[in-house]
Parts: structure tokens; C-alpha cells; sequence
């Protein structure tokens, strides 16, 4: 198979626009600030994907550039690979700005042939046996999929198939192609002079959720309550030393994500027609926030002494939403994951109580549920941005994993409620009593297998007008109806209820 693909002019290649325009190049911003909003269809439940970031960042940079009199074009090199360029707002420029593109199709093996297509090249080919070297003109006839179909003036052949090793040398580098995402701007300058340039704009792939880690006391009356900011870049550019935050809440924002996966997938070449390659594997799951950090400058972020976390996000108010500022600078890295720390609150106190849905002649399974109160008095008081909790019982001096639930977006003096794992030692059953046409009469019985008393609470998923003759007093929940009861240890307790067809 063909691996080497050769260049002979400079990989980075710039073309003037017109001959009497001069370009200017900043190749990288003197600060950045990134705050990155959460993918608004990913649901508090489902973990982040890695090889799908639906998330997006609002990027501002701040440049100093020296500009000519004139008309002139100014490169913003290391812009993110995902930017939306019509997003892209500048300050400090004299004159405006005339035009303004985006050089996104990065430099790499495949864009590069893909470009060469239908274009001259020189065919390097290496006598396998004896290592005899041959050049000569070729045209590419195929396109970066499959076999490399190359005309030369004997004809047409299939490139490494046969009994030489092939390269594909290139005359430079087509337009079109930069080897870091760029913003060209086309401007006019009254005088020479230097400028300082504030650029703005929105760019997707990205994505941000809070990880919870929370240990039950012995006594399972309180737990301890540790939370980090995971952040997510799937770019190609890493912002180093930023000034980086993240939005809580849900922004309303039309999806108008660029396709680029054709750009960013490796040149495969094959000898011959073949079905095309397998798709990678998937990159391993977010660690839990307990494990080690996957990423080589995690330490330099979160600072852990004595099982105490310092420096952590700092929570501001930006209108319905929360804003969570990282109080020191910190990389973004390219395609890379980082978690900062967000909270950490002990001896919160905790209730402990098993959840069923009831739906009409049926019912869920019996859940575990864990409820802390969040408010200043009961150990909290500070908003939780949504995210995914792992719960951890201690005995002894060890921890055990007791499940994993999730909480949404919990503002301060809001209940958060979290779904532990399937209570199997209490069990419902919901049987039919009797029936009348459009009325059916249920038992609800739940049942506790443990010696211990056990908090029930049965929240009815039906209207008012269709529940009716319950045999004891049920009290209100988010506008449903909710029985709620004490199972003592070994023993059981029933609810009788009428349902009316509607």
C-alpha cells in the first residue's frame, strides 16, 4: 500500500489575492477566551460523546497586528477548525472589513490529494528487487477512496500494485489549503499603523458536563458531595493559557453544524476496488471523576491536598443562565477531554426513599432515590449544573460503587432527587379488584423483604379526573398525585384506587 505522499515546495503556501494587496499574517492570538456551552439536545442522562461533540464555544481572541496603508489581507491563523464564519465579529480594524473567508480545509494527506485530482504530479516509482528509482508525469484519476488510478503516457495504472513501491510527489501545496485553520479579512488602512484586534465568533465541537461523585455516611443520614467540570474539545486547534468558563442552562440555537468528517478521515489506499475500511474504535468512555486523570496537564489544574479541593470553578449569574468561571488559566487542548473542580460540601444530609410510578392498572419497578435539599441551611445552597452522579457507600476503609444517576440543572432551594439503582428487596404488585364498564378498582400492594422500615412514595402518572375512591389520603407532587408510606421491615401495606376510563 502506497504510505508516502512527498511535497517539494513549502507545505504552507500563500496566495496573494490580487498583486497589489499585501498579506499580513498573526499567527496566533496574544489571549483567548473560551466559554463553552453544553450540546442542547444531550439529555442529563447520557454521558458525553466523545466522536460526536454537538456542543459549541464562543471564542474571543485579542491580536496585535501591523498593518500597511492600503488595501490588505490579514490571516488569523489557529482560529478554531470549527468555526462558524459568519459568526465572526471584529473590533479595532480602520476601515471595516470588505470580505472576510474561511481557510478550514486543513492540510493533510487525503485533502491533498483530493485536491491533485485531474492534476499533474510526479510518480516516484522503487524497483522492489532492485531498488531502482523511476520518475515521470503522471495525472490522478481517483478520487481518496479505494485504489490511486494515475495516467501516465503509457496509459493507465493502479498505484502500488504491482511490482514497485509508489510515492505521489507534488509540485506545492493547491490553494485552498492551510496547514492551521485560518480567517482571512480583505481591509483598507488609511495609514500604517499598529492595531490591536478583538475577533469573536461561535465554533462547534465542543461540549461540557458536571461529574458527581457522592459517599454516603455510615449511618446513611448525610453524604459527601464532590462535583468537577468535565470540558470537551473535538478541534484541531487548542487554545493555550485561556480564560475558560461554561454555560449551565439551555440556549436556543438553530443546529447549523459543518460537515467535515470526509476532510478529517485518513487518506486509505487500496490496490484495487475494496469495500471501504471499518470505522475506528470508539474512544473510551469519561473516566469516573475518581480515577486518574487521562490527560497529561490534569495535575496542573486541580489541585488536591489532603483530600480537599482548592481553586475551583467560580459560579457567576449571567441572566436565566449560570456562568462557571475556571479562576486560572488553562488549555484547551485539541481533541482532548479536562476536568476542573467545581464543588465540593460534606456531611450534607441525605433521605434516603424507594420511587415507583404507578399507571393506572400497572406500575414501575421500585427505584432507590437519594434526596438532599438545596439550600444554604442543609449543606447546600448553590446551583448544580445537570450531569451524571456516581453514589459510593463507605464500609470499612473501602468504597462501594452503588450505582450511577443523573440531575438536571438545579437552581438554589430546589429538591435533587437521584436514582440510585432498582430497589430489589421491596416489590409492587398492581391487581384488578373489579370492573363496571368505563371504572376498574386496583390494589396497589407493596411488599419489604428488609428488616429495616423503608419510605415509599407512589406518584401517580394520571389525571385527577381519571383517580378517584383511594383508601388513603394522597398528597401533590409536580401536579400528580403521590401516596406516600412507611413499609415497615418484613411487612407490607396496601392501596386500594378507582380508575375511570376518559
Amino acid at each position: 500500500m502506497m504510505r508516502r505522499i512527498l511535497a517539494m515546495a513549502a507545505l504552507v503556501a500563500t496566495v496573494l489575492p490580487a498583486a497589489a494587496q499585501q498579506v499580513m499574517t498573526s499567527p496566533a492570538p496574544d489571549g483567548v477566551q473560551v466559554t463553552v456551552y453544553r450540546a442542547p439536545d444531550r439529555g442529563a442522562d447520557q454521558p458525553i460523546d466523545a466522536n460526536w461533540l454537538a456542543g459549541y464555544a464562543l471564542i474571543t481572541e485579542r491580536r496585535t497586528i501591523d498593518l500597511p496603508a492600503g488595501r490588505a489581507v490579514v490571516r488569523f491563523e489557529g482560529v478554531a477548525g470549527g468555526m462558524f464564519a459568519e459568526s465572526a465579529i471584529l473590533t479595532g480594524l480602520p476601515g471595516g472589513v470588505r470580505e472576510k473567508n474561511l481557510d478550514a480545509d486543513l492540510l493533510s494527506p487525503r485533502s491533498l490529494y483530493a485536491r491533485a485530482l485531474g492534476r499533474p504530479v510526479t510518480i516516484r516509482r522503487t524497483h522492489l528487487k532492485s531498488g531502482r528509482v523511476v520518475e515521470e508525469p503522471a495525472i490522478i484519476r481517483s478520487g481518496p477512496d479505494g485504489a490511486a488510478i494515475v495516467q501516465t503516457r503509457d496509459g493507465f495504472f493502479a498505484a502500488d500494485c504491482g511490482p514497485t513501491d509508489d510515492d505521489i510527489v507534488y509540485d506545492g501545496v493547491l490553494p485552498g489549503l492551510s496547514a492551521r485553520p485560518t480567517l482571512s479579512v480583505e481591509l483598507d488602512s488609511p495609514v500604517a499603523q499598529r492595531v490591536t484586534i478583538g475577533l469573536s465568533y461561535l465554533a462547534w465541537g465542543f461540549d461540557w458536563q458536571a461529574d458527581y461523585v457522592a459517599t454516603l455516611a455510615p449511618d446513611g443520614r448525610s453524604l459527601d458531595l464532590t462535583a468537577w467540570v468535565t470540558l470537551a474539545s473535538g478541534d484541531p486547534t487548542s487554545f493555550v493559557a485561556a480564560e475558560t468558563g461554561v454555560v449551565a442552562g439551555r440556549v436556543n440555537r438553530e443546529d447549523r453544524r459543518p460537515y467535515r468528517e470526509a476532510a478529517a478521515a485518513p487518506l486509505q489506499i487500496t490496490c484495487g476496488v475494496a469495500p471501504p475500511p471499518p470505522p475506528p474504535p470508539p474512544s473510551p468512555p469519561l473516566p469516573l471523576p475518581v480515577a486518574a486523570p487521562p490527560i497529561a496537564d490534569y495535575a496542573q489544574e486541580i489541585v488536591v491536598t489532603a483530600n480537599r479541593v482548592s481553586r475551583k470553578v467560580v459560579q457567576e449569574e449571567l441572566g436565566d443562565l449560570k456562568f462557571y468561571r475556571v479562576p486560572f488559566a488553562t488549555t484547551v487542548a485539541a481533541n482532548a477531554q479536562k476536568q476542573v473542580a467545581l464543588l465540593e460540601k460534606s456531611a450534607v444530609p441525605v433521605e434516603r426513599y424507594v420511587a415507583i410510578d404507578v399507571f393506572g392498572g400497572g406500575a414501575s419497578a421500585p427505584m432507590t432515590m437519594l434526596r438532599v435539599q438545596n439550600r444554604t441551611d442543609r449543606g447546600l445552597g448553590v446551583a448544580l449544573p445537570a450531569g451524571q452522579v456516581a453514589v459510593f457507600a463507605t464500609e470499612g476503609t473501602r468504597r462501594l460503587l452503588l450505582g450511577e444517576g443523573s440531575v438536571e440543572d438545579k437552581a438554589v432551594g430546589e429538591p435533587v432527587e437521584i436514582g440510585v439503582a432498582p430497589a430489589t428487596q421491596v416489590t409492587q404488585e398492581v391487581e384488578a379488584v373489579r370492573s363496571d364498564g368505563d371504572w376498574t378498582d386496583h390494589r396497589l400492594t407493596l411488599r419489604n423483604a428488609t428488616p429495616d422500615p423503608v419510605r415509599v412514595e407512589a406518584r401517580f402518572r394520571i389525571g385527577d379526573d381519571a383517580l378517584s375512591r383511594t383508601s388513603a389520603r394522597l398528597g401533590r407532587k409536580d401536579g400528580d398525585a403521590i401516596w406516600i408510606v412507611e413499609v415497615p421491615g418484613n411487612a407490607t401495606r396496601a392501596l386500594s384506587y378507582r380508575v375511570t376510563a376518559r
